[in-house]
């Protein structure tokens, strides 16, 4: 054997003889990574993307399409549409790693994915200011609560950065109609750490459906929609920073969410009041109140990534 080769490929490596050979060479020529963290990651991906390719037998054609599929994916991003946290969340992929990263820290509220749709440097807003901009029609919603620690006690300064669709299911990044950041707006807790937040009921809605993901929800006869719902970022000092979702009680779609983003916890009571005093500002009729309170666990404050411009 050309013992050049062998050196050059890391230890123990050798030339592939048949089928089970292969992931034992290929973690092999990974052994020198000095990231020992990254190193777990990949040897592990590599052991069930084989295995997945054994279970299944997976053809040459079948792999071109796969190949295919993957790149589709990719070219389907733009500045404002992300496909792949779309394909991540479609997959329960997103949900998932948001489930096993938030449970087993006490009373802390559930997280939910972050979407495809969060756009950073939102307005910086007053407490009880309206995210519903230049005369968005829908019918008001009144939004406030507490943000908490685990021990109960009140978080004063914590930020809550807060977007939604609109009462058509569209947000501003897709719909021309709306003014820039429209929905969209950051707020921080007075000294007993509440919040109040003032905007128009978001609608249910439809993921999109024009790329590759579409395709594969259709083949599966999936539909795409999403139940209503309000999306927050709460963070604080010292504490984890929480990515959730908060959901009408009373939406479509609870039980079949596109994107498997509906937990229990963070189901929240819009409750419809056909006529009266808004509860701050100026202003009567009909309109919904949310109560929902928030609580984060001890920890160290990160901020995500937003996926579109």
């Amino acid at each position: 054997m050309n013992t050049t080769l062998t050196e050059n490929r890391g230890e123990g490596l050798r030339l592939i003889d048949d089928a089970a050979s292969v992931t034992p060479i290929v973690k092999a020529a990974m052994a020198l990574n000095d990231d020992p963290r990254l190193k777990q990651i990949v040897d592990a991906f590599v052991d069930h993307a084989h295995a997945f390719l054994r279970e299944v037998k997976l053809t040459d054609q079948e792999f071109e399409r796969g190949l295919q599929f993957i790149a589709a994916v990719g070219q389907a991003n733009t500045d404002s549409h992300n496909e792949v946290v779309l394909a991540a969340d479609v997959l329960g992929i997103s949900t998932l790693v948001t489930v096993l990263n938030t449970t087993g820290q006490g009373d802390r509220t559930p997280g939910a994915l972050l979407g495809p749709f969060y756009r950073g440097n939102a307005p910086e807003c007053e407490g009880g200011a309206d995210i519903a901009r230049d005369g968005t029609p829908g019918v008001p919603l009144f939004m406030r609560g507490v943000v908490r620690d685990t021990t109960g006690k009140p978080l004063a300064n914590a930020l809550l950065d807060v977007w939604q669709a609109s009462p058509v299911g569209l947000y501003d990044n897709q719909d021309p109609n709306q003014p820039d950041k429209n929905l969209r707006g950051q707020f921080r807790t007075d000294e007993h750490g509440r919040y109040e937040i003032r905007s128009v009921r978001p609608a249910g809605y439809p993921v999109p459906v024009h790329g590759p993901i579409g395709k594969l929800l259709a083949m599966q006869h999936r539909h795409p929609y999403r139940p209503a719902h309000v999306h927050f970022i709460v963070s604080a000092a010292d504490h984890d920073t929480l990515v959730a979702q908060v959901f009408a009680d009373d939406s479509e779609y609870l039980e079949t969410d596109v994107v498997f983003g509906v937990q229990r916890g963070l189901v929240g009571h819009f409750e419809w009041h056909e006529d009266g005093a808004f509860p701050w500002g100026d202003g009567a009729g009909p309109h919904y109140t949310l109560d929902f309170d928030f609580t984060l666990a001890a920890g160290t404050p990160t901020y995500p990534t937003p996926p579109i411009a």
